[in-house]
């Protein structure tokens, strides 16, 4: 319970899913594209893709997807995986905003 409760604090805690995945093996690859495709509802192609332009990031991956941005268009900052899908989606489009009027 409590190695839990430190995942979720550190951010590597989406929803139920841990989306902190190092891809050191088939296994690891399978279980970050899995991740992907039930954060998303994302199809297996898409998701190997979307892992693929992340660098195997899957927190970045799941943000892609969900806002349909480029992975320039995201900062790892804004990437707490703690908050809610609808407070990570709202500080990210306030960000993007932010960029564009620079």
């Amino acid at each position: 319970m409590i190695s839990t409760g430190a995942m979720v604090l550190a951010g590597k805690v989406y929803q139920n899913l841990m989306v902190d995945v190092m891809q050191t093996n088939e296994k690891l690859n399978s279980r970050a594209k899995n991740i992907v495709i039930n954060a998303t509802g994302a199809n297996e192609e898409v998701a190997k893709q979307k892992i693929k332009e992340a660098c195997g990031s899957v927190k970045l991956a799941i943000v892609m997807i969900k806002l349909g941005i480029s992975k320039e268009a995201v900062s790892y900052t804004h990437l707490r995986a703690h908050e809610t899908g609808r407070n990570l989606v709202c500080r990210l489009l306030l960000e993007k905003k932010k960029k564009k009027k620079k």
